[in-house]
């Protein structure tokens, strides 16, 4: 009985095959075209340009942010935690990129609403041109940029440059004032890292010389020195104490 209400089944199957396939399909598939076409007014030219200069922007977006916001000085630092506790992977570098990211968004975040509500919104809205707002959005970007550059180098890229000494911050050209933040963002950020390997260090120097007094010269010292790193980071609340002093030092 069983076998024979199993090949009834199979010939029902490959009786409605057929049906089944044959059936419309009733899912209307969605058709995408591009073209392109000759532009006859100026207004279709500049919107053209916008466009490309979107797309650029778009492309760019990464490196921009790197450049000209407080992102290598977090990043850095993190990197310097990282190497001090000789953790390896832990936290992975995505955690760190990740972290970096975020904070980076929060320090900057006036700064963004600024450019928003000043140079965005008004473009949004047709009430200033692509130009306008280049120059509204790039006033917050230069200002937060020329708190946290050194003179010293703005002076070099002004050297190299061979320009002339200018009188005020408006005449300082994006072009040095950006490598100039760079630089000055780098030896910040290895500050604050001498800083973070000191104490680790220490701990390192300890243990290595408790090894060789006992003898114990085959013991790797790392064995011993990475949970006492670790346990004396998660006491002191390293991670908080580091995000602090991050934050503050962009005030």
């Amino acid at each position: 009985m069983k076998r024979v209400i199993f090949i009834f089944l199979i010939l029902f199957v490959i009786l409605n095959t057929g049906v089944l396939f044959s059936a419309p399909v009733r899912f209307p598939i969605p058709k995408i075209t591009v073209g392109v076409g000759t532009s006859t007014q100026p207004s279709d030219v500049s919107l053209t340009l916008e466009i490309l200069a979107l797309l650029t922007i778009l492309t760019l977006a990464p490196a921009i942010v790197m450049m000209v916001t407080s992102f290598i000085r977090v990043v850095i630092v993190f990197s310097f935690i990282s190497r001090a506790l000789a953790t390896q992977q832990m936290p992975p570098a995505q955690v760190v990129m990740g972290l970096s990211l975020f904070i980076t968004f929060f320090i900057m975040s006036p700064v963004l609403v600024q450019i928003n509500d000043n140079a965005l919104q008004p473009y949004l809205n047709k009430q200033i041109n692509i130009s306008t707002f280049y120059e509204k959005a790039m006033t917050p970007l230069r200002s937060f940029m020329f708190k946290q550059t050194r003179d010293k180098d703005i002076a070099l890229f002004l050297f190299m440059g061979k320009m002339n000494r200018p009188k005020n911050k408006d005449e300082v050209p994006s072009y040095v004032l950006i490598p100039a933040f760079m630089l000055s963002e780098l030896t910040t950020a290895f500050k604050m890292g001498i800083l973070i390997f000191i104490p680790f260090i220490m701990i390192d120097l300890m243990v290595s010389s408790m090894l060789m007094s006992m003898g114990m010269i085959m013991l790797p010292p790392v064995m011993i020195s990475l949970p006492l790193k670790i346990v004396l980071f998660v006491l002191v609340d390293g991670w908080h104490l580091i995000t602090y002093s991050l934050v503050k030092s962009f005030g």
